[in-house]
Parts: C-alpha cells; sequence; structure tokens
C-alpha cells in the first residue's frame, strides 16, 4: 500500500511542477506577444501625419541583394532590402534634412546625410525575414564600407537596428 501512496505522491508533486511550467512558460510567451504583434509594421511619420507600412509589405519591395562583411557578425552575409535614399522619395517626395528613428529596444537617434544611394534598409539576412532576435525587422547598413576598417566596429556605429519608426525632420 505504501508503494501505491509513494507514487500517487510522486504524481502529484509532477502535477504541479508541470502547472507551474506552464504557468511560467505563459507568462513568458504572453510577455513576448505584444512586441511580435507590433513588430509587424513600421512607422513613417511625417509632421502630423503616421502612416503604417508592414513587414511584409517591405519585404515583398526588397529588390537588391548585396552580399557584405557585417563586422559585427564577422562575416559575408547576404541582405536583401531596399535602397533607403529611394525608399525616402518614395515616402516623403524627397529626402529629408535629418531623420529621427526609434528602435524597438527604445533607442532614439537623429541622423542627417540620408542623401545617399549606398544606404540598404534590410529585411532579410541570409534567405531569412530579420527578427527582433536578429536586429530587425529593419536595419540600416551601408552597402560600401569604403575605406574604413571592418575590425572596428566604432566606424559602423550609424548602423540602425530594429527601427520601429522613422519620423522626417524638415
Amino acid at each position: 500500500m505504501s508503494a501505491v501512496m509513494s507514487f500517487v505522491a510522486v504524481q502529484s508533486s509532477l502535477a504541479k511542477w508541470l502547472r507551474a511550467s506552464l504557468a511560467c512558460t505563459f507568462i513568458i510567451v504572453a510577455s513576448y506577444l505584444p512586441s511580435i504583434a507590433y513588430a509587424q509594421a513600421l512607422s513613417m511619420i511625417n509632421g502630423n501625419e503616421t502612416q503604417k507600412i508592414t513587414i511584409s509589405d517591405l519585404r515583398q519591395q526588397s529588390d537588391t541583394a548585396v552580399t557584405l562583411f557585417d563586422p559585427y557578425q564577422g562575416r559575408d552575409v547576404e541582405m536583401r532590402g531596399l535602397e533607403f535614399r529611394r525608399f525616402l522619395i518614395d515616402q516623403f517626395g524627397e529626402v529629408p534634412p535629418a531623420l529621427h528613428f526609434i528602435a524597438w529596444d527604445d533607442y532614439e537617434v537623429t541622423l542627417s546625410g540620408w542623401d545617399d544611394p549606398n544606404w540598404l534598409m534590410v529585411t532579410e539576412e541570409d534567405g531569412e525575414p530579420l527578427t527582433l532576435r536578429t536586429r530587425g525587422p529593419l536595419r540600416l547598413v551601408e552597402r560600401n564600407h569604403g575605406a574604413r576598417e571592418v575590425e572596428s566596429l566604432r566606424e559602423f556605429n550609424d548602423w540602425i537596428w530594429m527601427i520601429r519608426s522613422i519620423e522626417a525632420r524638415w
């Protein structure tokens, strides 16, 4: 009889552990769902007007593929995306003097000098869509590193990852 009671006690403990594990898993998944759901669109802001562009639409429009050395990964990476200058002209009618970026991790920066066809807005890497885990869903990179030393990550601190919104600053 004691063997049966021990078995029942083990089953009860296992059931409690499973319930606790499922509850923890649910909490973790639920905390990530909002960012997953919201990471499906880019907000383009021009004054008081905000337009949302789905990431899937941007992936479909991605017509430029390049293989370049990614200094952060330390290897050649095939990247696919849109020429950023052309994208800005399509969105704003011209290239704004400056752009204010907000990333999914709440990083914010305002930079100028985007009237340069060297910039690529990346939507895919090595044939896979960018995600928040892979510093996506959108990333800005330069197609040509020029004379910069790829070993020095400081020389690439103008690459922008995890882009959530782009605001034109006139």
